[in-house]
């Protein structure tokens, strides 16, 4: 390819694991931002979901923007909303529990943000608000699919992925399938090849 190297500012296997099956040619690299720290800031702030998932995904983008300033490096966040409360993944087992107690039988929404960002300015966002709505789920089977899906779920801010056992909590989806797993997927693409870095 003719066009700027691509940057993913993330650590997200699955992330990576989207853009490598759509045949994109990219490096992985770790965000130098303390992510905790700005959400604490921001959330002090009064920060609404869609502002602290852009701001998220900017700021990664920007962390890694300065090193490689001809690169197109995409940040991505999510934040899960429901009920007016916002949700982190889960620090413990414990917790994964306690978000799917909370969201059994509800519909929350996704907002996934992405930045694109080039010679340390960000040059491109989207944000996706798919809808999800979980089916009720009783205690027997959240501690079985605890059992079955282990810290892993962890890794998740709503515990669960839906391209794998995550989709069998769901009786509805609403929106960007792709975004649900991380990234808006068609827009990013269309983004990268403009600029040359995937194959029109």
């Amino acid at each position: 390819m003719s066009g700027p190297e691509i940057i993913l500012a993330s650590q997200s296997q699955v992330r990576a694991r989207l853009l490598t099956n759509a045949g994109v040619t990219f490096k992985a690299l770790r965000p130098t931002v303390d992510e905790d720290e700005v959400k604490i800031s921001l959330k002090a702030e009064g920060a609404s979901p869609r502002r602290l998932a852009d701001a998220l995904a900017e700021i990664k983008a920007l962390s890694l923007s300065r090193r490689f300033p001809e690169a197109l490096i995409i940040g991505a966040d999510q934040i899960l909303e429901c009920e007016g409360r916002m949700f982190d993944k889960p620090a413990s087992m414990d917790g994964v529990a306690q978000h799917l107690e909370f969201l059994s039988g509800k519909t929350h929404t996704l907002l996934t943000a992405c930045v694109v960002a080039r010679g340390n300015e960000p040059i491109w966002r989207h944000l996706s608000t798919p809808r999800l709505t979980m089916r009720p789920l009783s205690s027997q089977f959240i501690d079985q699919y605890k059992e079955r899906n282990g810290e892993k779920l962890l890794n998740s801010v709503g515990a669960y992925f839906l391209e794998e056992e995550g989709v069998q909590l769901f009786v509805k989806i609403e929106g960007d399938f792709f975004s649900v797993l991380g990234l808006p997927l068609i827009e990013l693409l269309d983004l990268l090849r403009r600029y040359g870095s995937v194959p029109l």
